[in-house]
């Protein structure tokens, strides 16, 4: 039998359509260097204000949510923890062959709690780390929306249950280990080339051969270190999944995330009535 996710942040119907517009955002942000071109008209600060916009739809997202009782006292305490968590694991493993440890919690809470958790978590992780290491720059929302999704991604996962789901999860975060990668060189891909470069981004150019460059350049650069990330991911969910799985679902039944409040009437607790009095 499958388990299902505890589901600790409630996504309503209103916030789906928001992450889906910022889902549909954040791709244009991604692979603006196919559609618009540098030197054109706002195209230098287009990626900029694209994510200023998605970085304020987040917050709409996580406010709404908080106002509408889809984040309790409980889920916020979690969504804490595990930011603070994710944030002191980070510099553990950043910088080093590719070595990231941010991807193996950020995956099993979003397996564990649910897709609206592992966006939200994906965002509050980046953020909090990146103040921490000073790591704030004009990648930050890149990164933030790149693990948001790979969270997000987590929950989404088919219904599974022991070795099978570790070795899932294990897949998906080596998967996801390289997606991040292709997906955030694109952040620099545009201006950290000679242009007379063979991989580098050239204006103009039809997309199919724009694209053959960039695959190129992905390869050449990042590769490696792309690799690093997703043997790390596999390793660690592989190796420690199974406990990690353990002690969320078990946080996740105390805590009892989105249990409905019940009040009973004054009535109801008075002692019954003896029948004839």
């Amino acid at each position: 039998m499958s388990i299902r996710p505890a589901s600790a942040i409630r996504l309503t119907p209103r916030a789906g359509v928001v992450i889906a517009l910022a889902a549909f955002l954040g791709a244009v942000a991604f692979f603006w260097p196919f559609v618009v071109a540098p030197g054109t008209f706002g195209s230098n600060y287009a990626p900029p204000l694209i994510f200023g916009v998605l970085l304020v739809l987040v917050l709409c997202v996580v406010l709404s949510e908080i106002a509408e009782g889809g984040i309790d006292s409980k889920a916020l305490a979690m969504l804490g923890v595990l930011s603070a968590v994710n944030a002191a694991l980070r510099p553990l493993g950043a910088g080093t062959a590719g070595i990231e440890t941010v991807f193996f919690v950020l995956v099993l809470a979003g397996r564990v709690y649910g897709p609206g958790f592992g966006f939200t978590l994906g965002c509050t992780s980046l953020f909090t780390s990146a103040l921490i290491t000073g790591g704030v720059g004009p990648w930050m929302p890149y990164q933030m929306f790149g693990c948001a999704f790979v969270g997000m991604l987590a929950g989404f996962l088919p219904r599974a249950t022991g070795r099978r789901e570790v070795v899932m999860l294990a897949v998906y975060g080596s998967l996801s280990g390289y997606l991040f990668g292709f997906l955030l060189n694109l952040s620099f891909w545009p201006f950290s080339l000679d242009p007379n470069s063979s991989i580098a981004y050239l204006p103009g150019l039809p997309f199919t051969e724009q694209w053959h460059r960039y695959v190129a350049f992905d390869l050449a650069t990042s590769l490696g270190w792309d690799t690093g990330r997703a043997v790390t991911n596999l390793v660690c969910v592989l190796l420690a999944g199974p406990a990690v799985l353990t002690t969320f679902r078990r946080a996740a039944r105390r805590a009892r995330f989105q249990a409905p409040v019940r009040f009973r009437e004054a009535e109801a607790a008075r002692a019954p009535e003896v029948p004839g009095a």
